[in-house]
């Protein structure tokens, strides 16, 4: 029997976290020195100062929520499917991700994100 965490388990705080938009909480799952990047590409924040301020103004938006519609589990990476409601520029809408978690110990160290084009709700915003 080991102590560590099941990686599901703290893909699943950082989710539960987000859609609380409880910032401690959400960067306790993540490494100090943790990085997210657009898959194969370029760095999009590195470490908590920048993760904070990169959440900071995603936790703003009224409407903030992501729906798990898939997760897959191989060893210590997490890939999950979510449909997260958004406030965009244009209006209320969704957008359609894939976040590649990658988890070292009990802590998210990289994620890597795909994501799709964001779907405005045309019954809100003729």
């Amino acid at each position: 029997m080991t102590d560590r965490v099941n990686p599901a388990e703290i893909v699943q705080r950082q989710l539960d976290a987000y859609n609380a938009k409880n910032m401690e909480a959400w960067l306790a799952t993540y490494a100090p020195d943790a990085e997210q990047f657009t898959l194969h590409g370029g760095l999009i924040a590195k470490g908590h100062a920048a993760l904070r301020e990169r959440m900071r103004v995603r936790f703003a938006e009224p409407q903030l929520h992501a729906t798990l519609l898939q997760r897959t589990v191989m060893a210590n990476v997490v890939i999950d499917h979510e449909r997260i409601r958004r406030n965009f520029a244009e209006g209320s809408g969704t957008v359609e991700m894939l976040c590649i978690y990658e988890v070292a110990g009990d802590v998210i160290q990289k994620a890597s994100f795909v994501l799709a084009a964001p779907v405005i709700d045309k019954t809100l915003h003729p």
